[in-house]
């Protein structure tokens, strides 16, 4: 089982200030790794609701859901500008957002939720479970439990007056979700301690630790080949993610 008692303090320095270069070398990286992302695990093609991480818009998100196109999914955008953190336009929104893309495919959708957007998606799915198929979350910080651990914490401060009362409840945040749920992170992290964003091992939840900075998890082949493999479960959540022999490298602990 994974450790998931987290010390009060923030990523190393060093990896705060080189989250851009690095997220800019992942995003440089997709080209080379393209012939073996399209063998990726596809399975039966349904729903994807896709929530982008604080300060950004869908434009973040664009190449995973791109790649999710590219399997068969269905994935769409939040399509409710920037994430500025628990606004009454963002609550009210996201629903109504995982319910018109259920009518549109017939059936539960997966949701898919990057820092910010993993606690969202976590969230809908205690409010809507018979529409979430399963949660997964990249680099999503729900399991924080002191303000320290983040490096944006004051810029959420910032935008406190815009969030309904009672902004998020943290204790609710920490509880295991009823639906089953694959937390991505990254001990190279340098926006958020990879501590606050997994959670004890259950026969309902998987953490997969990848190599990548907080910025990248949208174009970082590893993260993508876990979100293809999970999409692509008949049954989510009934095995744990295991990569392909060639693949085991990019997946520290899965060797």
């Amino acid at each position: 089982m994974t450790d998931t008692k987290a010390p009060p303090s923030p990523p190393a320095l060093r990896l705060y200030l080189s989250e851009p270069a690095r997220g800019a070398l992942q995003v440089g990286a997709l080209p080379t790794a393209a012939p073996w992302l399209r063998r990726a695990p596809k399975g039966e093609p349904h729903g994807v609701l896709v929530l982008p991480g604080f300060l950004t818009t869908d434009s973040s998100t664009g190449l995973l859901r791109r790649f999710l196109h590219g399997l068969g999914h269905t994935a769409w955008g939040w399509r409710l500008g920037r994430n500025l953190g628990p606004t009454s336009a963002i609550l009210d929104g996201m629903p109504r957002a995982l319910e018109q893309l259920a009518e549109r495919t017939g059936g539960p959708v997966s949701v898919v939720g990057w820092s910010l957007g993993g606690i969202f998606a976590r969230e809908l799915s205690r409010k809507r479970p018979e529409l979430v198929r399963q949660v997964i979350t990249l680099g999503s910080p729900f399991a924080l439990s002191d303000p320290r651990q983040s490096r944006v914490n004051r810029r959420f401060d910032k935008h406190a007056h815009r969030h309904t009362d009672g902004g998020l409840n943290w204790q609710s945040i920490l509880r295991p979700i009823p639906v089953p749920s694959t937390a991505v992170y990254s001990k190279r992290d340098g926006i958020v301690h990879w501590h606050s964003c997994i959670e004890p091992v259950s026969a309902r939840h998987d953490n997969v630790e990848v190599r990548c900075a907080h910025l990248g998890f949208g174009a970082d082949p590893a993260t993508l080949w876990v979100v293809a493999d999970r999409l692509a479960q008949a049954e989510p959540g009934r095995t744990p993610f295991r990569p392909p022999g060639l693949l085991k490298v990019m997946y520290p602990g899965r060797g």
